[in-house]
């Protein structure tokens, strides 16, 4: 059978519905309330490798993409994610999650200061090396694979975290915004394959970068649940 744009969109949509990352036992643990405030505060501190560090991502898609619609769409996403401007009133995501961890009981110094577990180190110098190649490949590890597996399930987690804990509306909106902002930056698969991945040694790269993003990523989660249940 030949591989299409469509049948690796396909397989796409396997790969995530076979490694369903809410069914992982730190998120699991996390949407059910299993976790103390001491272990969610370790997981707000592993976790912020990804909202304090996203310019490291999201920036040299931008500037490594080789088209200007696409650059606009990229653009878009590096707004929001420094401005908050579109769907979070203003507040930069870094904001959103700083916000988040103040009503945890933690300041920005002890997330800024954080010392990450070897999983998240291993997982932010590879991902950033993936951010950093050719536009095809950059993309389908960030929206094909990072971004394309929460929405539909951060709402979940706010609603546990207010339930258990009693934080605002405001401290729980960084996980509202990418229920939705996640939803809208994966969204593009059928446009960016139809574009860039033309032959199938291209459709082949993007299926392997993908699976590897998932890997990884799990892998990450793997390293962040022993440190929250350390901290018990």
């Amino acid at each position: 059978m030949a591989l299409t744009n469509d049948s690796v969109l396909g397989t796409i949509a396997k790969i995530h519905k076979d490694n369903p990352f809410d069914e992982h036992p730190l998120w699991k643990g996390l949407i059910d309330g299993a976790f103390a405030l001491a272990q969610v505060r370790e997981f707000a501190r592993q976790f912020s490798v990804f909202p304090l560090h996203n310019h490291r991502y999201h920036g040299p898609i931008y500037v490594n993409c080789p088209d200007p619609g696409w650059r606009q769409l990229i653009a878009e996403v590096v707004y929001e994610e420094g401005t908050g401007r579109l769907y979070a009133d203003g507040r930069s995501h870094n904001q959103l999650y700083v916000d988040f961890a103040a009503e945890l009981g933690l300041d920005r110094t002890a997330i800024a200061d954080t010392e990450f577990c070897p999983e998240v180190r291993g997982f932010k110098g590879w991902y950033e090396g993936m951010c950093n190649r050719p536009f095809l490949e950059a993309v389908s590890a960030h929206m094909l694979a990072a971004e394309a597996h929460g929405p539909g399930v951060f709402r979940h987690l706010a609603t546990s975290f207010q339930r258990q804990f009693g934080l605002t509306d405001r401290a729980v909106a960084f996980w509202v915004v990418h229920d939705v902002a996640d939803e809208d930056h994966s969204g593009i698969g059928k446009r960016l394959l139809d574009q860039f991945a033309t032959t199938t040694d291209e459709r082949r790269r993007v299926l392997t970068i993908v699976r590897q993003t998932v890997e990884m990523t799990f892998l990450m989660y793997d390293g962040i649940h022993k440190r929250v249940l350390a901290a018990a």
